[in-house]
């Protein structure tokens, strides 16, 4: 299947902008064109990768195919160096740390690394760095955050935390308190009791997207809420911790409450306040990923997901993100639809092309 669109000009430039961002990746040797399209050499009758590390063909030789199925049916044949017709490096990557936290999630006991190494094939420092660069966290962390996940569940309907520690294979109850404030946002009693005994300072103002609620544990910020109604933030806040004790904010938090809004209206200033990040282990790493988007840019759902090794949870890492309660500082903002289009916004999609266009210019929000 061949046209004018999708064979490469003699003279280096390309018929159709289509088969000009083809080129240019095939020449860049650029690995996120992967899975997207083939190229085929006429003279040596062989399809690749666009990042196969082979010499790159005259353009004149080059031919577009869609997929590999598509080169073969007119007669090419798979590259042995790129396996076009193989699940790419970053596919079985996403693969097998897929498989990895599939196992840590429900094994009674968080199996060690040699394990997870050996069955991935791996030496135990190659799979630590793969699972650590696809999902942000060590296998160790992503064992602690699913075993506390397990006791936030267990908590909200077991008579006693000591038995919700139990039920979550602590062998001893000493090791998860430890960790507990790191994980839940508050102690283990407390979030048993949605929040009593806890107290939450604070304010509700206005900034340049309307109504905002900002909200903070003895630990850090717990909440950033922006709407039209400040009634509706408060109320939002209430049934997240129905039992905290909630209290206006003092000047100290007021200081604070003010960082916010400034850094709302001009996000490249960075926001430098300590947060009190809750969720499940699941939204933890999808968050985690949203942190590492750099300001000006954008991911799609499917590029978190692939983030965070779980390819084919783009729905689930949606959902992740709507149950953000930080904004702005988890900037769940910058996630967009695979085709660049604004899919739905917690806070409102007009906000979210706001923040992104205040993002996009350079120089805006700075001074």
């Amino acid at each position: 299947m061949r046209d004018a669109e999708n064979e490469a000009d003699p003279t280096g430039s390309q018929r159709g902008a289509v088969a000009d961002t083809r080129w240019t990746a095939v020449i860049t040797r650029d690995a996120a064109a992967d899975g997207c399209f083939v190229y085929a050499v006429r003279t040596t009758g062989i399809y690749c990768r666009p990042s196969c590390s082979a010499r790159t063909p005259k353009a004149q030789n080059v031919v577009f195919y869609a997929t590999g199925a598509e080169a073969e049916a007119t007669g090419f044949r798979p590259c042995r160096r790129c396996r076009p017709n193989e699940p790419s490096r970053a596919e079985r990557q996403a693969q097998i740390v897929t498989q990895a936290c599939r196992m840590i999630e429900t094994a009674e006991n968080p199996p060690s690394l040699d394990t997870l190494a050996r069955l991935a094939g791996m030496s135990p420092f190659h799979f630590h760095r793969v699972f650590r660069s696809l999902t942000g966290i060590t296998p160790k962390a992503y064992a602690a955050a699913r075993r506390a996940e397990r006791v936030a569940a267990g908590l909200q309907g077991s008579s006693s935390v000591t038995q919700a520690l139990y039920a979550a294979g602590y062998d001893t109850p000493s090791r998860f308190y430890a960790a507990a404030p790191e994980r839940l946002g508050m102690d283990p009693s407390a979030y048993r009791k949605k929040g009593a005994g806890t107290q939450i300072r604070f304010a509700i103002g206005a900034c340049s997207l309307g109504a905002i609620l900002v909200a903070a544990t003895e630990r850090g910020l717990c909440a950033i809420l922006l709407g039209d109604e400040p009634d509706a933030l408060l109320r939002d806040l209430q049934d997240r911790f129905p039992q905290a004790e909630l209290i206006g904010g003092d000047v100290a938090f007021e200081a604070w409450v003010a960082q916010v809004v400034g850094f709302v209206d001009a996000p490249r200033r960075g926001l430098d306040l300590p947060l009190d990040i809750g969720g499940t282990a699941f939204q933890q790493r999808v968050w985690t990923a949203l942190r590492a988007i750099p300001i000006g840019t954008t991911a799609s759902y499917a590029d978190i997901a692939r983030a965070i090794g779980a390819p084919a949870a783009m729905r689930a890492v949606a959902l992740a993100c709507g149950a953000n309660p930080l904004a702005v500082a988890i900037p769940c903002h910058r996630v967009v639809r695979s085709d660049g289009a604004l899919s739905g916004y917690r806070w409102g999609v007009e906000r979210k092309r706001t923040l992104l266009t205040r993002e996009a210019s350079p120089g805006a929000g700075e001074g």
